[in-house]
């Protein structure tokens, strides 16, 4: 090689490293590199292709000299055509004539109307460490004259410059592919988590509720949610979001209960102030975060007027202006907001802006309390064992019958929330296996609901306990007396005292197994 080629490869070699180490996006430079060989080796047409990790794919991941339908078509399996070849070899190939080799596949087409005697095709592997990432391929047109050992030895050095760039690239592209898909799962996650269809309630009240959220998810319509605090409004709200198109977008929830006016509004709308030095510190608010998302505010009543003004200027002109700010923001949000309270008579009373409410109220859905839909009650109390017993390690596997009447004839004016507390309780108390009516709270302890005697404080506990575990004994023989005095290491006779103590019908427990 004599001192002018020397000196023109060194410089190809340079450009190529400057930029490699300038460029933030490898992607950008690939192609800039193989204009650089076109210029210095005359080539006609260049490709880089990539290894998809853990699979057999080799893609074109830049060209030069192809049109982007004929990248498009490069597309080969490891060991499948020349590239294939190399890149299961892990050698470099050189080719006279593409029109002497029949491996020569041009997938691309990109030689399909041109002389194939004329064409030289030289392609080498781009390793990382032992590992082939991809390959380097030039295609000339031939000349007896030219050495391909040098060009082999060229493109080699260049494969090896752009290798831990390529594989860095390829590592990148990989973690956005695994972030992609844990994207997907996780929002899938969600949307099974928040599904009408797995929510729970067998009633006709909540088969309403169900099927209203499955007719407005889909729309962008504002939602007005009522219903008494616990009835699991934020519940119907997610899975409004989450069945909706701005599934993948943000999600935030505010309750504005106990919140001053100066911070709701921060909150809400986001906040330009000073830092000591002077420099403007901005701070987004719930709205400007959750652009192209859906915001649930958990208490409509308690936004004061002032800022009931500006969420009714956000809703007409779907911008927002933080405080401290005269600039305006656009945002995109779908509202979703929610009232424990008669919103009706707060909106008589001056409390609520008329026309916020009317836009507001676009669509209303109106959750029902626990004590009207008790029927629900039975599913919820299986969801809940089986939530904590996964939760807390606990081993629950029932709840005595007459666990059950106490929980049926309690009025909850706490709703499901306070169901689900009070199970939490029920079930770690309980965690020999079965929940009896001793485990609940004392709300639910009554004469009434237990059928306890009224006596003493110990007479009265002892008299619910023996009852009940009777009782569940009872249930578990299928009302066969002797059975259940066995279990409970009683005789006959004692067992037929208790019973007539506390007015037990078998026929009872005989029935329930028909």
């Amino acid at each position: 090689m004599n001192t002018k080629h020397e000196l023109k490869e060194l410089t190809l070699l340079f450009d190529i490293s400057i930029a490699l180490n300038k460029s933030k996006n490898i992607k950008d430079v690939l192609h800039q590199i193989l204009e650089m060989m076109a210029r210095y080796i005359g080539m006609d047409r260049g490709t880089i292709t990539l290894v998809k990790k853990g699979s057999s794919e080799i893609n074109i991941e830049e060209a030069y000299g192809l049109s982007k339908e004929e990248k498009a078509r490069g597309k080969y399996k490891v060991g499948e055509g020349i590239i294939g070849k190399v890149v299961k070899s892990g050698m470099s190939v050189y080719i006279p004539r593409i029109s002497d080799e029949p491996q020569f596949m041009d997938k691309t087409k990109a030689r399909k109307k041109i002389n194939k005697e004329d064409v030289s095709f030289l392609c080498v592997p781009i390793k990382h460490e032992k590992e082939v990432i991809g390959t380097l391929s030039v295609d000339r047109v031939f000349n007896n004259n030219l050495s391909f050992e040098e060009d082999i030895r060229l493109i080699t050095i260049i494969g090896s410059m752009i290798a831990q760039a390529l594989k860095a690239r390829q590592d990148e592209l990989e973690e956005v592919e695994r972030l992609k898909e844990e994207n997907e799962r996780l929002q899938s996650e969600l949307q099974m988590k928040f599904n009408p269809a797995t929510m729970i309630g067998n009633g006709q009240a909540m088969q309403v509720v169900f099927n209203l959220i499955s007719k407005v998810a889909p729309t962008t319509a504002n939602v007005l949610i009522t219903g008494e605090s616990g009835v699991g409004k934020e519940l119907v709200a997610k899975s409004i979001h989450y069945n909706s198109l701005r599934a993948s977008k943000k999600f935030e929830e505010i309750n504005c209960f106990g919140i001053s006016e100066t911070l709701l509004e921060a909150e809400l709308f986001g906040q330009v102030a000073k830092d000591d030095d002077g420099n403007e510190v901005v701070n987004a608010g719930v709205f400007e975060r959750s652009h192209e998302g859906s915001v649930y505010l958990a208490d409509l009543a308690e936004i004061p007027l002032n800022l009931q003004t500006k969420l009714l200027q956000l809703i007409q002109e779907k911008k927002i202006q933080r405080i401290g700010s005269k600039d305006k923001i656009d945002v995109d949000i779908r509202l979703i907001a929610a009232g424990n309270k008669n919103l009706e008579r707060l909106l008589e009373e001056g409390k609520i802006i008329e026309e916020l409410y009317f836009l507001l109220n676009v669509f209303p859905i109106y959750i029902p309390p626990l004590r009207e839909r008790k029927s629900d009650i039975p599913q919820l109390i299986d969801h809940f064992i089986e939530k904590f017993n996964n939760e807390h390690g606990l081993k629950v596997k029932r709840i005595s019958t007459s666990a059950i009447d106490m929980i049926m004839s309690y009025h909850w004016p706490g709703n499901v929330r306070e169901l689900e507390n009070c199970l939490e309780r029920a079930c770690i108390l309980g965690n020999t296996g079965v929940i009896y009516g001793f485990h609940l709270p004392p709300t639910l302890q009554t004469p009434d609901s237990s059928g306890a005697p009224e006596r003493g404080p110990l007479q009265s506990v002892l008299a619910k306990v023996e009852r009940e575990l009777i009782q569940d004994n009872l249930k578990l023989t299928k009302g066969d007396m002797d059975a259940a005095a066995d279990n409970l290491g009683l005789t006959a006779q004692q067992m037929e005292i208790r019973i007539a103590k506390y007015n037990i019908s078998l026929d009872k427990y005989k029935l329930k197994q028909l």
